[in-house]
């Protein structure tokens, strides 16, 4: 399948302002052309080994989907640990996935699922959100020296945070040097999560990644769910008296609810640069590089090539706003069909447009999927809205994938940073709602067991991993960490265990340290 970047003559204006701090890389004087020529320059990073994977698609279920509900259902435990919901037949002999699951069920021997991850973290970071979102996304088992719960969410002078996977891709596995994008891209609300664990840490600023917002904004006081069916635990939809408002039956404006269309990225303002005044500015610029480089001195000049390229590279993303064929993030540009295999909604959009950034060669896309944090209303809303999106657009991109023969190519991930609790959570009598409906139980944090989904990039499809306990409380065989969740996709990138890097002091370190998965391979 080729893959293709931006054209430049496809975008539009851009912001003075987000020319220098475009990805949020304006950092020390350091625009992204400085960023991916430090990036080139890199002394430590000889040639990688290819591995099948030459993208992942991660998918992060923010605030943890339970087991019980997903991948791992105990329909002979009792109803306080079983729950309200039955079981589904997949095409693995035995095995068995919620009901409210079936077109994945049906698709299941086009991936792998892992039942036994867990945190060995203490006990009280294993249940944390905060804590759990470092120690995932960082592939690592343990917080920074120092850290706390409270902590970890803040910056904090001295801390040395180990980096994201993300970034390590960025670092062990870069785009090719014709791909006009970052390495890592994160969505759909990119810029708007704040979590531990994304940032470069130990690697330097150099491989962070970009968050990109294309979602509609959410006015939700605690937003969750799966637009337009954001929920918050209340729904405006189901009662079209609920509008925005003063009134005892009010809603929060909720217009984003109600129009989940994602928008283009929002780099150019009102107040741009004309594109006919960036290209003149350009083609400046490559006159002065050009009469830098005739100055050079003997035997520096593959450096200032990697500027070069680097350079466009880091322009040709700046101007990716403006509809076009070559703008990955232009759904327009699909066919209703595919629109619809997807799903027209926030997390259908975020796969497709996931699909399309894989293909323009980007390394990573992160999909972040609110709405996992299901405390209280967990039957109501997983049966009416978390459950039936996953199943639609998670089908919809396997198939997608697999018939434009990428999914070969396309790891694809999903997890929440923890599980939820093996029993279900009673409700206090004054647990309501805005509107005053009361609660319906829920499952509280659990992170001594949770599952996670494989597919693609070189992962052994129709593979169950591990097995829990008749509770699914706890892993009853091999158990796995997010170092072996790290090591697994690294093996899939064809990165070694033996790769290292180097902070700013030269001191090396290993690119990962758990152990392959090597179940799924």
């Amino acid at each position: 399948m080729r893959r293709t970047g931006c054209d430049p003559s496809d975008h539009p204006l851009l912001g003075r302002r987000d020319l220098l701090q475009v990805g949020g890389v304006g950092l020390l004087g350091l625009g992204l052309p400085d960023l991916l020529r430090l990036e080139a320059q890199a002394v430590d990073a000889p040639p990688r080994r290819l591995g099948t994977a030459k993208s992942v698609i991660f998918i992060f279920q923010s605030g943890g989907p339970s087991q019980h509900e997903t991948w791992d259902p105990k329909p002979e435990a009792p109803d306080t640990i079983r729950g309200e919901y039955g079981v589904t037949r997949t095409r693995v002999p035995g095995e068995l996935f919620c009901e409210y699951l079936p077109r994945l069920a049906s698709r299941s021997d086009k991936f792998s699922i892992v039942r036994t991850m867990h945190h060995v973290a203490g006990r009280q970071f294993r249940n944390e959100h905060s804590s759990c979102h470092y120690l995932l996304h960082t592939g690592t088992t343990t917080l920074p020296v120092g850290d706390t719960n409270a902590s970890i969410s803040r910056t904090r002078p001295g801390r040395i945070a180990w980096p994201s996977m993300g970034s390590m891709i960025a670092y062990a596995a870069p785009p090719d040097p014709g791909v006009g994008l970052p390495a890592v891209i994160e969505l759909p609300r990119g810029d708007r999560m704040k979590y531990p664990g994304r940032g470069p840490g130990l690697l330097g600023p150099q491989y962070d990644r970009l968050g990109v917002d294309l979602a509609a904004k959410c006015n939700a006081k605690d937003a969750g769910g799966s637009c337009p069916n954001c929920y918050s635990h209340d729904d405006p939809n189901l009662d079209p008296e609920r509008v925005p408002g003063p009134g005892s039956k009010a809603w929060w404006d909720n217009s984003s609810c109600r129009d989940p269309v994602f928008h283009l990225p929002r780099l150019g303002q009102a107040n741009g640069v004309p594109l006919p005044q960036l290209e003149n500015r350009a083609a400046l610029l490559g006159q002065l590089e050009s009469l830098r480089r005739g100055l050079d001195t003997p035997g520096r000049g593959d450096r200032a090539a990697a500027w070069d390229v680097y350079r466009r590279q880091a322009m040709r993303f700046v101007l990716a706003s403006r509809p076009g064929k070559q703008n990955p993030f232009d759904l327009d540009q699909e066919p209703d069909s595919v629109r619809d295999l997807y799903g027209r909604e926030e997390w259908g959009q975020g796969f497709l447009v996931a699909r399309r950034l894989v293909e323009a060669g980007v390394r990573m896309v992160q999909i972040n999927l609110r709405g996992w944090d299901t405390h209280q209303n967990a039957f109501r809303d997983l049966k009416g809205k978390l459950l039936p999106s996953i199943d639609h657009c998670l089908a919809g991109l396997l198939d997608d994938l697999s018939d434009r023969g990428l999914l070969d190519e396309t790891l694809v991930v999903m997890c929440g940073e923890m599980g939820r609790t093996p029993r279900i959570s009673p409700i206090s009598a004054k647990g309501k709602n805005a509107s005053g409906e009361p609660f319906t139980p829920g499952r509280h944090h659990w992170g001594d067991v949770f599952p996670c989904f494989f597919a693609g990039g070189g992962i052994q499809p129709g593979r169950i991993v591990g097995r829990t306990d008749a509770h699914a409380g706890v892993p009853a065989s091999d158990a796995y960490t997010p170092e072996d969740l790290a090591a697994t996709l690294f093996h899939c990138f064809g990165v070694g265990p033996d790769r290292t890097f180097h902070d700013a002091a030269s001191r090396p370190y290993r690119v990962y340290r758990g152990k392959v998965i090597d179940a799924l391979l």
